[in-house]
């Protein structure tokens, strides 16, 4: 399986999100360029977990618009199935790994020999097509992270999503899901993702933004950091 190449960019143009009349977030102009991998990075309550709900439409801006290409808003239906996330706690399903990935397939219309076809490329990328048959609430912390990553990209999202992705894990198991990551984006997935390291970044990504306080501090390619 090859994933759909990006045909971002994704612009937000005077974004932001207001709770109870505190400002959490901009208002921010930004472009997220087509087929990159761009890193957020910032402290804790800079807004980059909340700037990617935003933009995969989970939640909606208090003002502003956000524009995914010509396709529409993150919350257009055509929109989100062209978009995939992963949280930094996900949840397994009581099923085995395979079983997992092919819920989530089942879910986006997709079953019969293309579901399990995707599912065996996802899990083999991730270097979990061992543990196919092994139940998914038994796998490790990496391991787990792993099954979530290859749930969201057997759906062949043009983009994904990812928060921390690498949070709480052990060094191993880190260098497994940037393994992962760095394959999704060689088949031509685009990648925003979060993270607190600058090694991190600097290994990852190919544009880096840099928040505090809901605003944008930079965003430029990795190469110039």
């Amino acid at each position: 399986m090859v994933g759909t190449t990006s045909t971002l960019p994704i612009r937000l143009e005077q974004v932001a999100f207001d709770d109870r009349g505190r400002s959490l977030l901009g208002p921010l102009d930004l472009t997220l360029n087509g087929g990159r991998c761009t890193v957020i990075m910032g402290p804790n309550g800079a807004g980059k977990s909340l700037l990617l709900r935003l933009c995969h439409g989970l939640l909606s801006p208090t003002r502003g618009t956000i524009r995914c290409g010509d396709a529409g808003s993150p919350t257009d239906a055509r929109v989100r199935r062209c978009q995939a996330m992963v949280l930094q706690r996900p949840v397994m399903l009581r099923r085995s790994v395979r079983a997992n990935v092919l819920y989530a397939l089942r879910m986006h219309g997709v079953v019969g020999t293309e579901a399990s076809t995707r599912a065996e490329a996802a899990l083999s990328l991730v270097g979990l097509l061992d543990l196919a048959g092994r139940s998914a609430r038994m796998l490790s912390g990496g391991e787990h992270q792993r099954l979530a990553l290859a749930r969201a990209w057997a759906l062949e999202p043009e983009i994904m999503f990812l928060d921390e992705p690498t949070a709480a894990l052990d060094p191993q198991a880190a260098e497994a899901v940037e393994a992962a990551i760095t394959r999704f984006h060689a088949q031509g997935t685009g990648i925003v993702m979060t993270t607190h390291s600058l090694a991190q970044a600097r290994r990852l990504g190919d544009d880096m933004i840099v928040m505090a306080d809901g605003q944008v501090l930079e965003h430029a390619p990795v190469a110039s950091q």
